[in-house]
């Protein structure tokens, strides 16, 4: 509710249904996908509303018709409270056209029910599906000043969400410039120039070298097994640096004395980082015996190469798998596993890239072992591991502070627009 302390005598304070009226929208008679001489008005569904794209066409009648910049919201289904403005069309079924009367400003009413979204989008209680009661819609109160200071509350508005706008484009392009940040890290380290040339990436600062920089991974990946590394390295393949890879498999759910063990077992769901693994389930070393699980010793690495293709983790102890993952039990004579592990962190990420939008299933055990793979001496494997995980150090509190930031953000346009309907913004 409204609160009516300290507000201008000549203010006034109103229920909604008070200030406006309205009417749903309708489905038509007549839909067409196509647009025609019969069917040329839009109709506005939830996707039209949302994002403006029409793709269904009616000839208007027995239609709620609407006009450009009308207040519609979603009343019925999980956008429920949602509101936006208008472009000229058919009011879908799902929607209400608000109209206000000659006192309210359309802009501050728009505002005002933008400021109710959270308590509008709820399930009423015994109904599975959201929507609005109209009792709890229209007894919301509303501080009505005149016409005058109503346009002057929202020009302030829209003054202070404006800024706030540019400042979350902002946090998020720092967040797109540190994602190829990142990527650029693990290509310069795996071409020596991280620590032999004390190359800077921050060197980036345009958005071209960006978008370089990202191509630039799927190039590297055409040029493995080239003379292109420095001196003392080597190109050698994942299997050569294993002392072995495993293959996963599920025992069979039907058999109780399979689960409920002592072995974690663990999908492609249960990895959540690079060294974050969650086990939901556990086997019996009969369901190893019987199955074709494999045990992977701690501090091997997971692959997953099939569903959930890019993810990957180093065993934090003995566990088995599912079989859309390979597990890599590491010769660590000539490899540390978490140079091994920042290698193919880079890696995965190109295959995830290569599947997106083709019918690739995931990459096969033979083409994961077979997979070049730089290799300098295990000294500067650890240089490299170092310099890695401080700078990723640095990036993941910067990315930390990035989405407190952004949810900052909401919560002072929330606050933005409660100050402004209790008459304290202006």
């Amino acid at each position: 509710m409204a609160e009516n302390n300290n507000i201008p005598e000549h203010w006034e304070i109103k229920k909604l249904g008070e200030v406006c009226a309205y009417s749903k929208g309708k489905m038509p008679q007549v839909l067409k996908k196509d647009k025609s001489k019969e069917c040329t008005i839009p109709y506005i569904n939830i996707k039209a509303f949302e994002k403006g794209i029409f793709a269904e066409y009616t000839d208007g009648v027995k239609c709620n018709l609407c006009n450009d910049g009308d207040l519609l919201m979603v009343w019925d289904g999980a956008r429920c409270g949602m509101i936006g403005k208008a472009k000229k069309g058919a009011v879908g079924s799902t929607l209400m056209k608000i109209l206000p009367t000659e006192n309210i400003h359309k802009e501050y009413l728009y505002y005002f029910i933008n400021s109710k979204y959270q308590t509008l989008n709820t399930k009423p209680k015994g109904v599975g599906i959201p929507h609005i009661e109209p009792t709890l819609l229209w007894n919301f109160e509303l501080i009505v000043p005149s016409l005058t200071e109503q346009q002057a509350i929202v020009s302030k508005i829209e003054e202070l969400l404006s800024a706030l706008e540019n400042g979350k484009q902002q946090l998020q392009n720092t967040r797109q410039q540190l994602k190829v940040y990142r990527q650029s890290l693990l290509k310069w380290a795996f071409e020596g120039k991280l620590t032999r040339l004390n190359h800077d990436p921050s060197d980036l600062h345009d958005e071209h070298d960006l978008k370089m920089a990202a191509e630039s991974q799927i190039e590297y990946i055409k040029n493995q097994g080239s003379d292109n590394l420095p001196e003392g390295w080597k190109w050698v393949t994942v299997k050569d640096i294993c002392m072995k890879i495993v293959g996963g498999g599920t025992p069979s759910t039907k058999v109780n004395r399979y689960w409920n063990g002592d072995i974690p077992w663990i999908s492609s769901a249960d990895i959540y980082g690079i060294k974050d693994i969650k086990p939901r389930r556990k086997i019996t070393n009969e369901a190893v015996e019987n199955s074709a699980a494999n045990l992977l010793p701690k501090g091997g690495i997971i692959v997953v190469t099939r569903v959930g293709l890019g993810k990957l983790a180093i065993a934090p102890f003995d566990l088995c798998f599912s079989q859309d993952s390979q597990g890599l039990v590491l010769n660590e004579y000539y490899i540390l596993k978490e140079y091994a592990l920042w290698v193919l962190t880079r890696y995965v990420q190109i295959f995830k890239h290569q599947s997106r939008g083709t019918t690739i299933n995931g990459v096969t055990k033979k083409q994961l072992a077979d997979l070049a793979f730089p290799l300098p001496p295990i000294e500067e494997q650890q240089l490299i591991v170092e310099e890695l995980e401080s700078k990723l150090t640095v990036c993941d509190k910067i990315e930390e502070t990035i989405s407190h930031s952004l949810q900052q953000a909401e919560t002072l346009w929330q606050s933005i627009l409660k100050k402004a309907f209790e008459g304290r913004l202006v």
